[in-house]
């Protein structure tokens, strides 16, 4: 069963449960806006159901509900946020207003976030790059979920990284993925629903091949690509983790409860004006290009899916689960 809520009666929802756990409203505001953001794209493993870990870190000190991010300019292209150990998403929003100002000069401009949490869909962040004319890229570190390649004991997070560029007619070109064969958030997803997980997906902690979502979250995700793969999550490690001074997968606390200190994973972000490099014929081109694609009978655009997804849920709302429904209510005070 689900309760259907608008998107602002969701926001609302989230700000409540997070005021209640101690979070200042600017970041309430901007954590509820994101969880929300992903429950209308149809990504639910980054949506609400994030929130009850959320409020529980926060309540608990692992996350500093009222901590105010910091932007600072180390050179004429490059930027560092320090999330000071709060939620990613104020830090985040703070760095891509600097991006937005400094890349008008710069053509391109380099941003860092150190200090941080988890960040939720990586791709809306590049998105709003995208639609400020910006060519986007983030990469963005978690706590530890993938084993190098050949080995057994996870030492790398599940690495997301996401690419978005301005198009001439319509919405961005988005490309978002997470470098394991598949989000860690959907396994946590059906651990908490009780279902199983393919094979394929994940290995238990004795490195044996899993369907039992729990045992996967207690062992150890695959990496798309296998060794290819295991190799773009080191990369990805570097630059989010120690481009950024934070903490790499293996030094950093889980994500998903309200044990230990905060995890101050980073996130890397690369924009670049097009107009800068390719001029005015950037946009067009990359318009023809996607034209080509979809002349092909059986395909289709990334982020196709999610545009439709948002469009319906701004007119008919999101389906939140019911027993999530229930504890976020609890949560909010009733």
């Amino acid at each position: 069963m689900t309760v259907k809520l608008t998107l602002d009666e969701g926001i609302a929802l989230g700000r409540k449960v997070l005021h209640a756990a101690g979070v200042s409203d600017a970041n309430a505001t901007a954590v509820a806006q994101a969880l929300v953001a992903a429950e209308a794209d149809g990504i639910a493993s980054h949506g609400l159901s994030r929130l009850p870990a959320y409020a529980d870190q926060a309540r608990a000190g692992k996350v500093d509900g009222k901590a105010m991010p910091t932007v600072e300019q180390t050179a004429p292209a490059t930027l560092r946020v320090d999330a000071r150990d709060g939620f990613a998403f104020p830090a985040i929003d703070l760095g891509l207003a600097r991006i937005a100002a400094v890349g008008a000069n710069a053509g391109v401009v380099a941003l860092g976030i150190a200090n941080s949490h988890h960040f939720g869909v990586a791709g809306h962040h590049v998105e709003k790059l995208a639609e400020r004319g910006f060519v986007a890229l983030v990469f963005g570190n978690s706590p530890s979920a993938i084993a190098p390649w050949g080995g057994s004991k996870p030492l790398f997070g599940t690495n997301p990284i996401a690419f978005a560029c301005p198009r001439a007619t319509g919405a961005p070109l988005v490309v978002d993925l997470s470098l394991s064969k598949v989000a860690r958030g959907k396994i946590m997803v059906a651990a908490q629903k009780g279902e199983a997980i393919p094979k394929g997906w994940a290995l238990d902690a004795g490195g044996h091949p899993t369907t039992d979502a729990k045992a996967a979250l207690d062992g150890s995700m695959l990496a798309m690509g296998d060794a290819k793969g295991a190799a773009l999550v080191l990369m990805v490690e570097i630059l989010a983790a120690a481009l950024t001074g934070s903490q790499f997968g293996y030094e950093a606390s889980s994500f998903f409860d309200a044990k230990g200190p905060p995890p101050r994973v980073g996130q890397f972000f690369l924009a670049i004006d097009p107009l800068r490099i390719a001029g005015p014929s950037f946009a067009p081109r990359v318009d023809a290009l996607l034209a080509a694609i979809v002349a092909q009978p059986g395909t289709r655009l990334p982020g196709d899916r999610r545009l439709k997804l948002r469009a319906a849920a701004r007119r008919g709302g999101i389906a939140v689960p019911a027993a999530l429904h229930a504890d976020l209510t609890a949560r909010a005070g009733g």
